[in-house]
């Protein structure tokens, strides 16, 4: 299942809407690639979503 703006994990309704956006686009480019667990991959996409957003303010 690919996730969407409008069906995106539980775990990313905390984060402001340009950074679940992204956090949404990542987690959908780990899951094609097969390179991080299932598991791992919300928790992987937020955290880089996070370090892209501190990198577009700063």
């Amino acid at each position: 299942m690919k996730w969407t703006l409008e069906q995106y994990p539980l775990e990313m309704e905390e984060l402001e809407p340009k950074t679940r956006e992204k956090a949404i686009e990542i987690a959908n480019r780990l899951k094609s690639e097969g390179n991080v667990k299932e598991l791992s991959i919300v928790e992987e996409a937020i955290r880089q979503a996070k370090e892209w957003s501190l990198e577009m303010e700063g």
